[in-house]
């Protein structure tokens, strides 16, 4: 195989940001109050309690999304990467995946590189969109996801009904996530380079299913 992409070109735009965006760009012409004043009045005014302010938000007039976005910056802990522009986002991907893989998960770093790997070779549009847990990856949706544990990296994928699923390695575990309308339907646990080539084959079909609607 080619050598691993760097991180400066391995991460694209995750979609969520231009969903936020267009939220922020709006939220003072439908409300009348700017982000920055939603927050200082759910902090001064509202519950503490993360859900019970999304209710009050809502009952001030905002939509769901709205109240959502507010309540979330509203809270104490640090706010979410998509909440971002654009160019924010995509310079605090990289410190995603370098938390997700230090200290004793860091051997797994190179292993999860490859996986990154694999998906740009399926076609020019794959994206890798870290978050803070997961990285993602997206053609028109979610096809896969990648998560590391202390020994092993999860590779999710979206693979439909289990019943259509036939698996002959015996290695693909269904994550019960058909059953809650989950885009991740299963998943496979790699341990080291020996697995690639079948997570090649299960990404490719994860790829090919995600066609436009």
């Amino acid at each position: 195989m080619s050598k691993p992409l760097s991180p400066s070109s391995s991460y694209d735009l995750h979609p969520s940001v231009a969903y936020v965006q267009s939220i922020l760009a709006n939220l003072e012409a439908r409300t009348g109050r700017t982000l920055e004043a939603w927050v200082a009045l759910a902090r001064a005014e509202g519950p503490s309690d993360g859900k019970a302010r999304v209710v009050w938000l809502k009952a001030q007039g905002l939509g769901a999304s709205q109240a959502g976005l507010v309540a979330q910056r509203a809270a104490a802990g640090p706010g979410h990467a998509f909440d971002d522009t654009p160019a924010g986002y995509l310079a605090a991907a990289p410190g995603y995946v370098e938390a997700q893989y230090g200290g004793k998960k860091a051997a797994l770093h190179p292993l999860f590189e490859r996986i990154v790997e694999l998906a740009r070779s399926l076609g020019p549009e794959v994206k890798i969109c870290p978050c803070e847990t997961i990285v993602p990856f997206y053609r028109n949706h979610v096809f896969a996801e990648v998560k590391p544990f202390a020994s092993r990296l999860d590779l999710g994928l979206a693979l439909g009904d289990p019943a259509a699923v036939a698996d002959l390695s015996g290695r693909l575990k269904d994550t019960g996530g058909f059953r809650k309308k989950d885009r991740i339907t299963h998943k496979l646990e790699l341990t080291g380079v020996a697995d690639l080539d079948l997570a090649l084959a299960w990404l490719r079909r994860a790829y090919g299913r995600d066609l436009k609607a």
